[in-house]
């Protein structure tokens, strides 16, 4: 009887250390999806992605010390796994991004297999090039994701895509424009009637992109109205010193003449016709509400605008309500609930569904072409 119950024994717990390796491979092999924001508002996306994809927000408190430090405690094992950070931006921009790096740091020297920062609107991408003594603040800020620890980035409609090659690692940019096509296509009446208007030059690679999907006319804007990043006196045009020395006087160079604009033009026709402003970004929205105005003048009879990411700083949701726009939609990359109630011509479309795909595809080691089907080049 010993023996029997020996064996048993033996049996049993040869049985549950099979059962508990197991587990230990699958947690090896698995993956976590944590959010790195301290604001409730913010982890709205995170939740409906976890849903969709039917796993638990991973386990961690992010919040603020009473100086103002960022603290991060993550209250599970993540060795050997791979971990999902997904960061979106609220106003408070700065502590985002300490948030985001102290969270994948805490991850990094807690053994965590790979590092990837789902960040739907990256944030400093208007600062990608170098204007006169300024810097470039988004390829200082790719640097520091990749010291932080991060081994790979998902993001959506970065507002430069040569963007990407300031990072060291992988980067996907996703597309927001199916979402906001479709959006078009069931909820704006008689929108074979619409006409694609790009709001400056710069954007009229994207209005046409637009416009070809939807098999609609394109007109493009120009003039003063539109150039928000203008050219400031920086004193690089005031004449240099003149100094008494004898010999060579230095090279005289030809007289630059001063750019002008000219006044605001829309060249295409939207007289009767539903105009759609389309773009990446709306943030401070006097170039979008003057545009609208001179639609109104030219005879758009509905004016939209659609854009990917939402910031809406500062009175913008007071100015939209007393404009001539009759709807802005963005998506839910930047929370801006606070915006909605403020002014309800703000519309939102979800986007957690192309981010949670994005997620399960490359756990999976899958292909990511499927995300970027019929998505053109300048989209």
């Amino acid at each position: 009887p010993l023996f029997v119950n020996l064996v048993e024994f033996c049996e049993v717990f040869i049985h549950r250390q099979t059962s508990r390796s197991a587990a230990m491979n699958v947690a090896k092999s698995g993956y976590r999806v944590f959010s790195a924001n301290s604001s409730v508002a913010s982890t709205e996306l995170a939740k409906k992605i976890t849903e969709r994809l039917g796993v638990e927000l991973g386990k961690s408190v992010v919040y603020q010390e009473s100086n103002r430090e960022t603290r991060v405690d993550v209250k599970e094992s993540v060795r050997g796994q791979t971990i999902f950070i997904i960061q979106t931006i609220p106003r408070d921009v700065n502590t985002a991004i300490m948030e985001l790096l102290v969270m994948a740091y805490a991850l990094k020297t807690s053994c965590a297999k790979n590092i990837i920062g789902v960040i739907p609107y990256f944030p400093y991408s208007k600062q990608c090039k170098m204007r006169k003594r300024g810097s470039i603040v988004c390829k200082l800020l790719a640097s520091m994701l990749a010291k932080a620890g991060l081994t790979h980035i998902i993001t959506m409609d970065l507002h430069q895509k040569e963007i990407q090659g300031f990072f060291s690692f992988p980067v996907d940019n996703l597309r927001a424009s199916p979402f906001l096509l479709q959006y078009i296509q069931e909820e704006i009446p008689d929108y074979r009637n619409a006409i694609i208007v790009a709001k400056s030059p710069s954007a009229a690679k994207r209005a046409q992109s637009y416009a070809e999907r939807l098999r609609l006319g394109l007109a493009v804007m120009h003039g003063e109205a539109q150039c928000s990043e203008s050219d400031m006196a920086d004193g690089r045009q005031s004449p240099p010193c003149v100094r008494n020395a004898t010999g060579h006087t230095g090279l005289e160079l030809p007289l630059m003449m001063a750019k002008e604009k000219p006044p605001i033009t829309v060249v295409g026709d939207v007289g009767g016709r539903i105009a759609i402003i389309v773009d990446d970004i709306i943030d401070d929205v006097e170039d979008f509400v003057a545009a609208a105005e001179i639609l109104k003048e030219r005879g758009a009879y509905k004016i939209y605008i659609m854009a990917t990411h939402g910031l809406l700083s500062a009175d913008a949701p007071r100015l939209i309500e007393e404009s001539a726009i009759d709807e802005v939609v963005v998506t839910n990359t930047v929370p801006h609930e606070v915006q909605k109630l403020q002014c309800p011509k703000i519309k939102t479309v979800d986007v957690s569904m192309i981010l949670a795909e994005a997620i399960r595809r490359i756990h999976n080691g899958e292909s990511m072409a499927y995300l970027f089907r019929n998505i053109t080049v300048d989209d």
